[in-house]
């Protein structure tokens, strides 16, 4: 019953691995997806961000205004670690929620949790952690082409984010995901034979 942390910067690829783990057979969970969930309405984190941020960053229906929160946060280092501080223990609640939930549905499961920031205090319940690495070059080139970044946005997400060295640091399986797809996909399918021949 492994649990696998697969991370990685903005743009890095990530997602790829992801999506080629769980059609291998791996139970994939999401970080983003969980940290969407627990802003919604109805939900305490949602009621600490208009509380710390104030109502600007909510919709006049009441959910979040990402774009208007992510102005805020990505160039105020400060507004960020306030709002980590408020969903990033709600996402790991979840997330252990899920993770427990697969591994009763399947003791033998290959658990991949997709999270884009891992530190060195997050690592010991992982049994890998799997880096997506592909150069910051690239991945400001594929936010700007691919997601229609201006520069200075993609140049401000990436520089928000963990240092690239940090992250390799922390890696025991590292994949390079700054050529070709197909260079990535066949590293993946190779990570998941290591992973299901130790299982």
């Amino acid at each position: 019953m492994p649990l696998i942390a697969l991370t990685g910067g903005i743009a890095s690829g990530k997602s790829t691995i992801a999506a080629r783990l769980a059609e291998l057979g791996a139970v994939v969970v999401d970080a983003d997806a969980l940290s969407r969930e627990v802003v919604e309405p109805g939900e305490p984190a949602l009621d600490a961000i208009r509380e710390a941020f104030g109502g600007d960053v909510l919709q006049p229906d009441g959910r979040l205004d990402r774009p208007a929160l992510g102005r805020i946060v990505f160039t105020d280092g400060t507004a960020r670690q306030r709002l980590n501080r408020i969903v990033h223990p709600a996402v790991v609640q979840r997330s252990h929620e899920r993770f427990t939930a697969a591994f009763a549905r399947d003791p033998h499961a290959v658990v991949v949790y997709d999270v884009p920031l891992i530190d060195a205090r997050g690592v010991g319940e992982f049994e890998r952690i799997v880096v997506a690495d592909a150069p910051a070059a690239t991945r400001r080139r594929r936010l700007v082409e691919l997601r229609g970044m201006t520069e200075d946005d993609a140049g401000a997400r990436i520089a928000a984010q963990l240092d690239d060295d940090a992250r390799r640091a922390l890696a025991s399986d590292l994949i390079d995901t700054g050529g070709s797809l197909e260079h990535t996909i066949a590293q993946t399918d190779a990570l998941w034979r290591r992973l299901t021949s130790r299982a």
